[in-house]
């Protein structure tokens, strides 16, 4: 048996336009939900997402069929996690707080087999080798897995060149977010420093010979962040969605409510 080859990690390769969707709401069946939507690339947010190990594992395994790729996003780029988050099969992953090139070089390492890193072999009885039936897994993995780091402080703006530049580095992704905190202003995204130094870690990025991903919810943001290059983009979140598609709903009825004549009828 052989495994498909990872479409995410071959489009960040070929700098194609994807767009993504963050998933937050730690649920199979949303996520599955998400997976026929349309969307590129679709992250299982393990950060900030109410998930565990056993529910990213059921995420990935109801997105198996789907025409989205699967990024996960763990809380920390802890050894053991990595570990473990390619063991359930795993194939993409978003490390958040990536502030150095030296920390950089870290999770290359954390994601290979000896000789070049420090991944343990125990994946020929984990769903990442389809239980041991994919037998050239570990010769195979390498190229196989994608890894992708997170870009957002003011410490990682500026080691930004060095961090791309790591060999088995396959893709730089900005979280304005916390950069923008980091900044001195807290849920300001639109901060004219804030989008400077955005566009300047973009630049960055590309120079370095990597592709340049970011998330906003702001659709002229995204857009302009494809204009200058960034090549994956996350454009919302299950969870913000989901949230305002009820209030939009439940909205209508009230209002209706408020415009409704309740005078009683006369007999």
């Amino acid at each position: 048996m052989t495994l498909p080859p990872n479409g995410f990690k071959a489009a960040l390769r070929d700098r194609r336009p994807i767009i993504g969707l963050w998933l937050a709401m730690a649920d199979a069946y949303a996520a599955e939900l998400a997976g026929y939507a349309g969307f590129d690339w679709l992250v299982v947010d393990g950060e900030h997402g109410p998930n565990d190990l056993r529910s990213i594992m059921a995420q990935l395994q109801a997105l198996q069929g789907s025409p989205s790729e699967v990024v996960v996003r763990l809380p920390v780029g802890e050894t053991w996690m990595i570990k473990q988050a390619l063991d359930i099969g795993a194939r993409s992953l978003l490390i958040p707080m990536v502030d150095s090139a030296e920390q950089a070089q870290a999770l290359v390492r954390a994601v290979r087999y000896p000789p070049d890193g420090i991944r343990g072999m125990g994946a020929m009885i984990a769903r990442a080798s389809r239980f041991g039936t994919v037998a050239d897994y570990a010769e195979r993995a390498k190229d196989d897995i994608c890894l992708v780091v997170q870009a957002e402080t003011r410490a990682a703006m500026a080691d930004i060149e060095r961090i791309a530049a790591i060999d088995g580095i396959d893709g730089v992704f900005i979280g304005p977010a916390d950069l923008a905190a980091d900044m001195g202003f807290p849920g300001n995204l639109g901060a004219p420093e804030v989008q400077a130094a955005i566009e300047k870690g973009i630049a960055a990025i590309l120079k370095a010979g990597k592709p340049a991903g970011i998330l906003t919810f702001d659709e002229k943001l995204n857009r302009r962040y494809l204009e200058l290059g960034a090549s994956f983009v996350a454009v919302g979140a299950d969870v913000a969605e989901f949230s305002a598609a009820l209030q939009r709903l439940s909205s209508r009825y009230r209002q209706a409510d408020v415009n409704e004549d309740r005078t009683p009828p006369s007999y």
